[in-house]
Parts: structure tokens; sequence; C-alpha cells
């Protein structure tokens, strides 16, 4: 098992940074050849997402459509002047989960991780922890089973 935090300074109030190829290289110290990656971000004004990253359109596109759900300048009850990005943050959500298979992120062909930034310019920290993969026990081989 690895763990590893990743820090992503943040340039603009909204926005999606690409975070794959610092994703790859915790998989590839890791050593594991199977098994799950799991990316978590402990902020609640930011998010992770897999997403296309071919076409920045659709960044764009995911950004104006979450403006449009939770206006930045909307009226809310915090007054903290974020709960837009508290909103978004929920949406999107805090987490990601990719297999990984001959030591490598299984990813689509358009595919990229992203850190969604909703109250930046930040200092963001995402965590990173790679396990090996495990077949799920059976009922004979989980401690303590009945016999059958």
């Amino acid at each position: 098992m690895a763990f590893k935090t990743i820090t992503v300074k943040t340039e603009n109030a909204q926005q999606l940074v690409d975070i794959t190829q610092q994703v790859r290289l915790v998989v590839r110290e890791s050593g594991i050849i199977s098994g799950v990656c799991r990316v978590f971000i402990p902020h609640t004004t930011a998010a992770v997402t897999i997403n296309e990253n071919a076409d920045p359109n659709v960044r764009r596109d995911i950004l104006n459509r979450l403006e449009q759900v939770a206006p930045s300048d909307g009226t809310y009850l915090h007054t903290e002047g974020n709960s837009h990005a508290h909103i978004k943050s929920s949406l999107v959500g805090s987490s990601v989960v990719v297999f990984v298979e001959a030591g490598r992120l299984v990813l689509g062909t358009w595919q990229s991780i992203f850190l969604c930034e909703f109250d930046g310019p930040r200092t963001r920290n995402v965590m990173v922890r790679v396990s090996a993969g495990m077949l799920p026990p059976t009922i004979s081989t989980m401690p303590n089973s009945p016999s059958v």
C-alpha cells in the first residue's frame, strides 16, 4: 500500500486542474501491479472528478453549468461568501476510484483526473492511496466461518 499527498496551487477562482500525471507518478512509485487507486480531497470547497481532457471546452462547459446551478453571486444563508463553492463541491464529490492494472491507471482514452477548484486561488491537498488488489473472501476463508 502507498499513500501520498499531492499539493496543487490553483490560479483561478474556479477551474479544473488536470492532476493525472501526479497520480500516475504515485501509482508508479507504489510498485503495485494490480489494485485500486483512491483519490480524495479533504476540502469542502473543492472536488475531484474524472472527465474528458481532449477538448478544453468540456472543462468550461462543466464550470459554466455548475455556475448556473449554484451562482457565485447567488443569495445564500452561509455568510462567508463561498456557499456556491460548497454546493458545487458536494455535487461533484470528494473522491474517485480508479483501477490499477499492469502498474498503470485504467482510464479511458479521453479520461483524466481533475481537481475542481470552486473557491480559489488556493493551495489544495489531494490524497492518493494505492492498494494492491485482493480477492474477496469466501465463506470458507473467513475467520470463524461456519462449516457448510
